[in-house]
């Protein structure tokens, strides 16, 4: 049976599927810490917010979206395993998260490298 972290995620992952990422702001603790592998490290909610709005923008001029491929949880840590869809291609990745209280506190991604070795998104 999933956990409280997994509910969460699975919550994250309908929401992020959508595609407006400021949807996800209110699942995050006010001091909840967010490490991306491409934009770098927000702290607080307001800070995750200005993020998340740089993700619509961003995503949407690259045409680039995710999907869910895997959620695993219990009630305090959960990880995801995502595919990363644009024009060049995809590439996966996995998120790891930490829920405390019915809100995420942590969240980290980590990425698959491009085919060919680049380092582009």
């Amino acid at each position: 049976m999933a956990g409280q972290a997994q509910q969460v995620i699975e919550r994250f992952w309908a929401i992020q599927d959508a595609g407006d990422y400021t949807k996800l702001a209110p699942l995050f603790a006010e001091d909840a810490v967010v490490e991306d592998p491409v934009w770098g490290t927000f702290k607080g909610r307001d800070a995750i917010l200005t993020f998340m709005q740089t993700m619509v923008k961003e995503m949407g001029a690259r045409s680039i979206s995710f999907t869910v491929d895997e959620v695993c949880g219990d009630d305090h840590a959960c990880w995801a395993r995502w595919t990363m869809h644009s024009p060049e291609g995809t590439r996966g990745g996995c998120g790891i998260y930490k829920v405390e209280g019915g809100q995420l506190t942590y969240y980290r991604d980590y990425m698959d490298p491009p085919e060919g070795g680049g380092d582009s998104a």
